[in-house]
Formats: C-alpha cells, structure tokens, sequence
C-alpha cells in the first residue's frame, strides 16, 4: 500500500465512523454500532473503499490495546473480585453451551469429527473489545452487570487460548495434547495474576518515574509504553495482548495519576480504536448472505445455524450470575460477540486447512452479526429491566 492508498483509507475510515457513530447516538444506539456499520458500507461488499491491509490491521490491533488499558483504568479491582464466582460460572457456560451447539450443528450437517470440533470452539469466543466499548456507551461499565461481564470475557479469552491450542494440535497430528493445553491455561492464569499482583504493589513506583520527568507528553507516553510492554509479555506467555494491557490498566487505576491518565488516553484510543471496529465491519461479505443464489444455500443453511447456536449458547451464560438482582439477559447479550477472537479462530482454521472457504465465510458472517446485535440486545434488556 502506497502513502496516497494508506491515507485515503483513513480518510474514509475516520469519516465514515464517526458519521455512522454519530447517526447511532442519535437514534440512541452505541456509537459502536455505527462505526461496524461503517465498515459493511466501506467494505468490499459494497463501495470497496477500504482494504483491510496488514498496516491498518495493526493499527486496528493497537486501538484494541489502548481501549483494554482504558477499559481497565476505569475498572475497579475489588468490584472483579466481588463478582468472581459469578464471572467464572458466567464464562463456563458461555464457553461449553456454544461448543455443544456448534459442534451438534456441524455433525448433523455431515461435517468430519475435526470440522465439527473446530466449528464448535469458534462459537466458544467472546469479544471483551466489543462488550467493553458498548457497556462504556450505555454507562453500565461499572455496573454489577458490567463486572461480570468484564471478568467474564477475560476468562473466556483464557479458555478460548486452551481450545485453540488444542485444536490446532488436532489439526496437525489428529490427537490432542490435553498435558500441553493444561500447561498454556496454567501459564496465561499465572502470567494475569503475578501481573496485577506484582503491579498493584508496585504501582507507586510508576508515579514516582513520572513526577520525576520535565519533558512534554511524559505520562501518556510511560502509560501507554506500560500498557504495551504487559501486551508484549503476554504474547510471550502465549496470552492474547489485549488482556495484557488490561491488567495494566486495572494496576495503573491504583497509581495518584489515575484521573489524569484517564483523560489523556482517551484522545489517543479515539484515532486507533475506529479503524478495529470498521475492519470488522469490513469483514462481512453480504454477496454470500443472497439467497437467489443457489450456491449460496448451503453457507446460508451453515450461516442461519450457527447463528442461533451462537445467540443462544451466549444468552444462556447470564444465568450463572448468582447475585440476586442482576439483569442476567443483559449479561448474556454482553458475551454475545465475537469481534476479533472470532476472526482469529476463523483465520486458523482456514490457514490449518480445517474448513473450506465457504465454511470460513459462514464464520466470518457469523462473527459480525453477533458483534452487531450485542449492542441493540444490550440496550434493549437494560432498558426492559
């Protein structure tokens, strides 16, 4: 991609997302919404003025860091902690209701064994980047249904790592090494709590390096390289970046600047955080969803059920919220999205050669309509409640 290319693709980017984003809040939407909308109508599917090329990829990657670390500057640790049991009940469900779903799906359909796995693990992911920015849009971020949620999404990006891991190993040698996957589980545990344990007590240390410097931008710039040295240590641990970076910000929420950080981060995620949402509206191919096209029937038939099974398997996981006056459908529209775990288990086992391109884009259309509809169920269960 040349300059001219890269900058015309912001420009339409950034314009078509906070138009959409704009039209959204008005109609009482999350902006978030909007901006997925955007990235259908920019799309190949319909103008094609936007190719997601592996630079705006990254940038999208780097605005998904910086809302995490946002997300957990706003948090508060002990309320997570609070609802912990109800987090992990939450998750588990979310993570072994969709699995069933799918992968009955798949096998009813006539897919092999390892088909079926795969397709069933994909419904197990959840978008923490989506549910987070649309919980901020309603102003229910730091509701008892917002914690749950949070923490919820965290332990399904967890145990999204172990089926990963797995099915990738089954893909490659048609066994599984469940010693192995127990080790990658136990690793992301420990990497996210010697994180937050470590820099929750240590945090102090931060704001004394900052008061101590004169030059412009000097907390901004220590906060965010902060934020992407956990993500790059998470990588290291196998663990997706993005819960890195949200353990940074829950130890960084502990420090005196806290406040002040907050307001400076927020301008910064604003230019990355709308090339990820549009990049996943991007992503939907609508010429696969028409039905008078008959090579289309069987993806659609693949689509229809999927999706139902991925609404379904999610909506369910709110009821194991324990907490007594807790809008336990809300929670499960919160766990509804895919966003970029989706992809991610998508583009594997297309790569791996798990599913044909046809399955993919079933998948892929899947991912976006389930990170679509997670914002209207929200608004619509916290406005029912």
């Amino acid at each position: 991609m040349d300059l001219p290319q890269f900058l015309f693709s912001l420009i339409v980017i950034y314009g078509s997302a906070r138009l959409f984003g704009e039209l959204a809040a008005r109609l009482g939407q999350s902006a978030v919404l909007g901006e997925l909308l955007a990235g259908v109508l920019v799309g190949g599917s319909v103008l094609g003025w936007v190719e997601p090329t592996e630079t705006l990829k990254l940038m999208g990657e780097i605005g998904v860091i910086l809302l995490l670390f946002e997300i957990g500057l706003e948090s508060d640790l002990k309320a997570f902690l609070e609802v912990g049991w109800s987090a992990t009940a939450v998750a588990t469900i979310g993570v072994v209701m969709p699995f069933a779903l799918g992968y009955g799906l798949a096998v009813v359909l006539n897919m092999t064994p390892l088909q079926a796995v795969f397709i069933g693990a994909t419904l197990t992911a959840t978008s923490i980047a989506v549910s987070a920015r649309t919980l901020d849009d309603l102003g229910r971020l730091k509701s008892m249904e917002g914690n749950i949620i949070l923490g919820a999404a965290v332990l399904d990006d967890l145990l999204g790592l172990v089926i990963l891991a797995a099915i990738m190993k089954l893909a490659a040698d048609g066994s599984v090494s469940w010693s192995q996957a127990g080790l990658t589980a136990a690793g992301a545990v420990l990497f996210l709590g010697l994180a937050i344990t470590i820099g929750v007590r240590y945090a102090h240390w931060f704001s004394r390096l900052v008061n101590q410097m004169r030059t412009r931008g000097s907390l901004i710039v220590a906060a965010i390289t902060f934020a992407l040295a956990l993500g790059y240590a998470g990588t290291l641990a196998h663990i997706a970046p993005l819960v890195g970076a949200f353990a940074a910000g829950l130890v960084l929420a502990r420090a005196e600047h806290q406040i002040h950080l907050g307001e400076h981060i927020k301008p910064v995620a604003d230019v990355f955080v709308p090339i990820f949402f549009v990049l996943t509206g991007a992503a939907v191919d609508l010429g696969r969803l028409n039905p008078f096209s008959e090579q289309n029937w069987p993806v659609l038939l693949l689509t229809g059920g999927l999706t139902v099974a991925a609404i379904l398997g999610k909506l369910l996981a709110g009821l194991g919220a324990r907490e007594v006056r807790v809008n336990r459908w809300a929670i499960g529209a919160g766990m509804l999205p895919r966003g970029e775990v989706g992809l991610i288990f998508a583009g594997v086992g297309l790569t791996s050669a798990v599913i044909s391109t046809a399955e993919y884009g079933a998948i892929l259309t899947v991912v976006a309509l389930t990170t679509l509809l997670s914002p209207l169920l929200l608004k619509w269960f916290f406005k029912a409640a």
